[in-house]
């Protein structure tokens, strides 16, 4: 994982040109400490295309692994990428037959692939996580996008010159532009300033419903392919574990590898697989994921931060993660100061569970889903819009540390596996025990030879906000309202026409971005949509207590848990009161 940061058709000087982009490009030097490099081609007389690369060291240690690279066997062609491409080692024996390699740095097969599939074709052929610019001067084109969920972010906006910016992150290139705006994931850009779409799979069809079947077997093993993949690298590694099951399955899932001798540690400087989680002290992720980790061995580091410590952070989580959404800045915080604890100990890798929720609708407010085909389009408005939360939040809370996050629920075909099985199955009423994401946990329940032991398995959903520990949210709220006064939120409207604060967190958090980035496009590039429970706010629709209650925080619907326990007592009218118990018990209240 890196930092980009491209000017293309700019005029002026070699030397101008070459000191705006080195500026620039510092300001993202954070995702990228290890190295920089700047390359600067003419267009034409005065008119150059500029790229630079922010460094962070994962595949091929060497300096041969340094971006930008030049092809060798066609010096016209440059490129750079950011995130990692998780088929190289399975591509490389076959493009080694016709092109000429100088390093093991996954992404010197870009522009092998694009020579061999050409403009706008090769992109479907990069698998992994990304956003990648290459350049090639034999005919002055350029293309540049991003991954087909949006892992990796990027941005980008034109001045008035016409000069095309881009960059991993808002504040390289916000106030360059007359518009900044988010780059759509799966889509890409060309010479002609035209945005493509290249990523088209069957599950963006709204009207299409799937019907496919459920395999536990076969969807168990697809993952664990996927993990497998996506855990390579030549640095030391870590594993984000929240205790909550997704976490937890890809724990277990490496413990394996390791067991099975497909993951060489000592290969890559580790004695141990060191794991991590961040909470209040007595907050239920720290006791889960410990749990997790004695399970199998790994060298666990259970963080603690008082309500205050976190609230000092918040000002510069705004500033790293470019958003002022609520849950969003409520999850970034403790996961920003986790990371700045790991960077002490070398790490630079940790897998992570982002993005479950969004393929099996594990939110706790799909209890309400009305039907399967409401279902199915919700998951599809959740993953369309990831980008914007989840996925925003792990890359930039880490990476303003220099830790790379790998999320494997997130893999191109296992997304499109997972999205093809029938909705009813995903449902929660689907199976006994009646609970969210039940095939994914029942096709890594092993009795003999668990991934993970049963009652974490088992255990309900936690959104990360709320598992670091209740008190926190209730902090934020305390503190939105000493900072802020009543006749200033009144002002709100006035101060704050675009995306106005709903409440006083929102505005405190509002304030805050709007002394980073002032402009009004800047804002835009935020979600300002209504939820509850992290719902879209088309779901709002399911019940109309949702209506009346748009907390993001899973505690705003406690009733769902409630209600859940009534429609199981209610299947068996002769159940015990003992019977009650359990059912209770299972969901955790």
């Amino acid at each position: 994982m890196c930092g980009i940061l491209a000017i293309l058709n700019i005029r002026g000087t070699e030397v101008e040109v070459r000191a705006r982009a080195y500026e620039l490009s510092r300001r993202i030097r954070h995702r990228g400490p290890d190295r920089s490099k700047i390359i600067v081609l003419e267009v034409s007389s005065g008119l150059y295309h500029v790229i630079s690369h922010e460094r962070l060291g994962l595949v091929d240690l060497s300096d041969k692994g340094r971006q930008p690279f030049q092809m060798i066997d066609d010096e016209n062609i440059f490129y750079m990428q950011n995130g990692e491409l998780y088929d190289y080692w399975d591509l490389r024996p076959e493009l080694e037959k016709k092109y000429r390699f100088s390093s093991n740095s996954d992404t010197e097969i870009v522009g092998m692939l694009y020579k061999e599939y050409g403009a706008g074709n090769f992109w479907n052929y990069l698998n992994g996580m990304f956003a990648t610019v290459l350049i090639d001067m034999n005919t002055k084109s350029f293309q540049a996008g991003r991954d087909h969920i949006g892992i990796i972010p990027l941005y980008y906006g034109f001045n008035q010159d016409g000069s095309l910016f881009l960059s991993s992150e808002l504040k390289g290139i916000h106030d360059q532009v007359i518009e900044v705006k988010q780059f759509p994931p799966g889509h890409y850009i060309d010479e002609t300033y035209t945005i493509k779409r290249w990523y088209n799979p069957s599950w963006h069809n709204f009207d299409l419903i799937p019907t496919g079947e459920i395999n536990f077997e076969e969807l168990r093993d697809r993952f664990i392919e996927v993990v497998r993949r996506e855990v390579q690298g030549d640095a030391p590694f870590g594993l984000f574990i929240s205790g909550g099951v997704d976490s937890s399955i890809v724990a277990g899932i490496v413990a394996k590898l390791i067991k099975k001798g497909d993951i060489d540690l000592s290969k890559r400087g580790m004695r141990k697989v060191h794991s991590f989680c961040i909470g209040l002290e007595g907050s239920p992720d720290l006791h889960f994921a410990k749990k997790v980790a004695e399970f199998h061995g790994f060298e666990h580091h259970s963080f603690t931060y008082t309500v205050d410590e976190g609230l000092d952070y918040i000002p510069e989580v705004i500033y790293h993660t470019e958003t002022f959404n609520n849950t969003t800045i409520r999850a970034s915080t403790p996961m920003y100061m986790m990371c700045r604890r790991i960077k002490a100990l070398g790490i630079k890798i940790c897998l992570t569970g982002e993005g479950s929720d969004e393929l099996f609708g594990g939110y706790l407010y799909f209890h309400k889903a009305p039907n399967r085909v409401e279902f199915h389009q919700e998951l599809i408005r959740k993953l369309h819009d990831l980008h914007k939360y989840d996925l925003l939040r792990a890359n930039k809370a880490c990476l303003a540390w220099g830790i790379e996050t790998r999320p494997p629920f997130m893999n191109k075909q296992w997304i499109e596996y997972v999205m093809q099985i029938d909705p009813k199955y995903k449902m929660i009423n689907a199976f006994e025990p009646q609970m969210e994401k039940f095939i994914l946990r029942k096709a890594f329940e092993d009795l003999e030879h668990p991934f993970v032991p049963q009652d974490i398995l088992w255990r309900q959903k936690e959104q990360f906000s709320d598992g670091v520990g209740y008190s926190w949210r209730d902090g934020i709220i305390k503190r939105a309202n000493q900072l802020i006064s009543d006749q200033e939120f009144s002002q709100a409207s006035t101060k704050y026409p675009v995306s106005t604060p709903r409440d006083k967190e929102q505005y405190w958090f509002r304030q805050i971005y709007s002394s980073y980035f002032t402009s009004e496009s800047a804002v835009l590039t935020v979600p300002y949509a209504r939820s509850i429970a992290c719902s879209t706010e088309k779901a709002l629709e399911w019940d109309e207590a949702f209506k009346k209650n748009t907390d993001e925080s899973g505690r705003a619907v406690l009733a769902v848990h409630n209600d859940a326990i009534k429609e199981i007592i209610q299947q068996d009218e002769d159940r015990s009161t003992e019977d009650i118990s359990k059912a209770q018990e299972h969901f955790q209240l």
